[in-house]
């Protein structure tokens, strides 16, 4: 059992700068492939970056050159660094944990993350 806490979300004016935390419990966090997906008000939830336990990092394509997703396996964390933020990465932002992998592109299917945080909310203003 993994049980996920994030923090870091906040209100930031567009260009701005978060970074995003995802604390894990339990002792066999490196052994998880971690993901962070989106979902914007009234939409569905989205795929934004994912790390496996390899530590090889995978990307949407509008998100590409301003997030870095990184995991520290000691602290049992894994960060999202918000970089130009645009009104358009408005959303609430949720951390998941996983260790069956689903299809090709695992990274983006949700079906491939077991344990799931509550979310924070990420809001850029224009």
């Amino acid at each position: 059992q993994v049980q996920l806490e994030e923090s870091g979300g906040g209100l930031v004016q567009a260009g701005g700068s978060l970074r995003l935390s995802c604390a894990a419990s339990g002792r066999t966090f490196g052994s998880y492939d971690m993901g962070w997906f989106r979902q914007a008000l009234g939409k569905d939830r989205d795929f934004v970056a994912a790390i496996s336990w390899t530590a090889l990092t995978y990307y949407t394509d509008s998100v590409k050159g301003r997030f870095t997703i990184s995991r520290d396996n000691v602290k049992n964390t894994v960060y999202l660094q918000l970089n130009s933020l645009k009104p358009e990465d408005t959303a609430v932002y949720y951390c998941a944990a996983g260790q069956t992998r689903r299809g090709s592109r695992w990274y983006e299917n949700e079906r491939s993350y077991n344990y799931w945080g509550q979310g924070t909310q990420v809001t850029v203003s224009s």
